[in-house]
């Protein structure tokens, strides 16, 4: 329960993003509504009737004075009777959000409003969607934009964004390329499964790729099937305004804004499994491996190497993909990590911390990825990011629910662990190298002045026969110095640490 000194505490810091202050002394002000639908649309908060706030009054001991309301019991059945009424599409509070507290002999009306569950949002007034939906920023209570409000509709759907059926997008625009790829991938991790052995659509509709419904006998790729694994051309003509981004800033010389980044630009396609392909291993290359041995084999992953594709897969799979402009944005700085998606957070802050929830947009894409080895679905995810970063004293992790950008982002801390891995690297690409035959050295060379070179452009240069290029391009890939980004005629191959 309230007491007085709650209300001076809460008063002490001033409005803000979960506290309002109204005057209210013999009715309820008619912008409490808007206040309600604010806070209960984005982190909950606390409204205060019978308080005045002296706005010129910059010392914020002074700004706020409690005058009290003149009949509170007046004031809380307005309150009940109106919240219960049509003014609002859904009453969220219990008995006990609502109360009256005595400070000074001065009746001061409580009203605690809780974030919203995700599957009733948006809280709207007057039975008008579009211009009864509310958001609170800073001080403030604001209208929702209407593609804000198509944001809370889609977050409201138990099955998520991604099983939508996209009419007219078919197997010809799926790049056989990247489900080979995945393919190739799933059989490793599930070496006895019977998909194995299907042709490429059964086995997309299976996963919830692609989709059949046979009430209106139509047919097609899913959001999910055309993101994953789709071409190029058809997702940008299907979703023009989604962009994915890499940046890499660290060890910037000069003028230079950034020394890496992969964006479209024709070299590869630009789907979300290409993209993740391309960009972990760039992300965890030079995290520290320690020296661990399991049995008679040495163990490069690492707790830190996990939450870095935990991180990475959870932007992926909580992706507003159908939201306008949205960017997944990911950034690696000297100190530390960046992962950005478009859409906020489905569920309170203290749940994700908290864990054992799961609530993705993007359900199936969630699968896709589990079952080749990446992401839980248990809703663990997060505090084992948390515990891995523990153990590295580098900082601690900090999830941010931009609310005027309408994205999450995640922060990982490299600490001072940046200037030290610099040298490390360092060290281990003179060990790898050393390691090299002359005839691999002799490759890389090669890849260095034209990335694109195929294994028979190379045997023309070198003399070399295709067959022994192809083997030692598979043994530098295994190594991770290299890695190919696109496809076998348009693509091109990328050094990771030369």
């Amino acid at each position: 329960m309230a007491s007085s000194i709650n209300i001076e505490t809460l008063l002490a810091s001033g409005e803000r993003i979960n506290l309002e202050c109204k005057k209210a002394q013999s009715n309820v002000p008619v912008d409490v509504w808007k206040t309600y639908s604010a806070f209960a649309n984005t982190y909950g908060g606390t409204i205060l009737l019978g308080i005045v706030e002296h706005l010129k009054e910059k010392d914020l001991q002074k700004r706020f004075q409690i005058v009290g309301v003149e009949d509170s019991r007046k004031i809380v059945t307005d309150f009940w009777n109106t919240i219960n009424s049509n003014k609002v599409n859904e009453n969220i509070l219990s008995d006990s959000d609502v109360e009256v507290i005595n400070v000074d002999g001065k009746e001061v009306v409580c009203i605690r409003v809780p974030q919203a569950d995700w599957s009733i949002k948006p809280i709207f007034l007057n039975n008008d969607i579009y211009k009864g939906t509310f958001r609170r920023n800073h001080e403030g209570d604001y209208h929702c934009k209407e593609r804000q409000v198509k944001a809370m509709i889609r977050d409201s759907f138990e099955d998520g964004n991604d099983g939508i059926l996209l009419e007219h997008y078919t197997m010809d625009d799926i790049d056989l390329d990247s489900l080979h790829r995945y393919r190739n991938l799933f059989r490793v991790w599930n070496t006895d499964h019977v998909w194995n052995e299907i042709d490429d659509k059964s086995f997309l509709r299976n996963l919830g790729g692609y989709i059949v419904n046979r009430e209106e006998g139509k047919e097609g790729l899913s959001l999910a099937g055309l993101m994953m694994f789709g071409k190029g051309l058809p997702i940008r003509e299907r979703f023009g305004n989604f962009r994915m981004d890499y940046l890499n800033f660290c060890n910037l010389i000069g003028e230079e804004r950034y020394s890496d980044r992969l964006t479209y630009d024709g070299r590869w396609e630009n789907n979300l499994y290409q993209f993740f392909s391309i960009v972990l291993p760039k992300m965890t290359f030079d995290l520290p491996r320690p020296f661990r041995m399991e049995g008679m084999q040495r163990v490069d992953d690492t707790p830190q190497h996990k939450a870095v594709r935990e991180a990475f897969t959870n932007a992926i799979i909580h992706a507003d993909l159908m939201m306008d402009a949205g960017i997944l944005r990911i950034e690696k700085h000297d100190d530390k990590l960046c992962f950005r998606n478009p859409g906020l957070l489905r569920l309170p802050l203290e749940q994700i911390y908290e864990g054992g929830n799961s609530k993705a947009r993007n359900p199936r894409i969630q699968n896709m990825l589990r079952m080749v080895g990446f992401g839980e679905n248990i809703g663990s995810g997060f505090p084992q990011i948390i515990a891995a970063w523990k153990e590295t004293k580098w900082g601690e992790p900090e999830l941010k629910n931009k609310i005027e950008l309408d994205e999450v982002e995640l922060v990982l801390p490299l600490g001072k662990v940046a200037n030290v891995v610099k040298d490390v690297v360092k060290d281990v690409v003179k060990d790898v190298i050393k390691e090299l035959t002359e005839r691999q050295q002799v490759i890389l060379n090669l890849i260095k002045e034209n990335p694109s070179l195929s294994a028979n452009e190379m045997s023309q240069k070198t003399g070399m026969t295709s067959r022994t290029i192809q083997r030692d391009l598979a043994v530098l890939h295994e190594k991770g110095i290299l890695y190919r980004e696109g496809g076998r005629k348009d693509g091109r191959w990328v050094i990771v640490i030369i």
